[in-house]
């Protein structure tokens, strides 16, 4: 298993030529205003290894509205700071292993019991998206890194699953 440094030479070194996707490439999602707060301080940011943390971690929502490009661009960013213990709220794991394992929440309400089902084998949006299921829409959104790249991250993923306290996601990442 890899040290910590050895993870982050090997992100720097997949991800250290990527090109900036230009301004008009970062945003994925223009439904509401939240997409173009989250998205907006990454703009003109040319070279992401020179986002500082707090900005990574204020605009935690971020992965969540770049489009695939920006993702491509910025993740490397929010891995690296991760490593380095520099974030506190973005959860990078998250947008990384989300929708590859099933969940269900049992909910009491007025005495009656109900079963809360998310996940992989869950539509994301019937009437919008017809059959599309969270784990179509993951493996979709992961398509877009080279195979050093996705390597890469999968060397991240298993660091943090064998050496941080994560609880559920341990099992999220291994599903992963």
């Amino acid at each position: 298993m890899p040290d910590k440094a050895e993870v982050i030479k090997k992100i720097q070194a997949a991800f250290g030529s990527n090109t900036y996707p230009g301004d008009d490439c970062l945003l994925g999602s223009r439904e509401g205003s939240e997409p173009l707060d989250e998205v907006q301080p990454f703009i003109g940011r040319v070279n992401w290894s020179e986002v500082p943390a707090n900005i990574l971690d204020k605009h935690s929502g971020s992965l969540n509205f770049f489009s695939e490009a920006g993702y491509r661009f910025f993740l490397p960013a929010y891995l690296v700071a991760d490593l380095k213990d520099q974030l506190v709220y973005a959860d990078p794991i998250f947008s990384l292993v989300n929708g590859f394992s099933s969940i269900s929440v049992s909910h009491e309400i007025g005495g009656k019991a109900f079963l809360r089902k998310t996940g992989k084998d869950t539509f994301i949006n019937p009437k919008r998206y017809g059959a599309l299921t969270f784990e179509d829409y993951s493996r979709y959104r992961l398509s877009v890194f080279t195979r050093e790249e996705a390597t890469a991250i999968i060397s991240y993923l298993e660091y943090k699953r064998e050496n941080a306290d994560l609880g559920i996601e341990r099992d999220q990442i291994s599903s992963a």
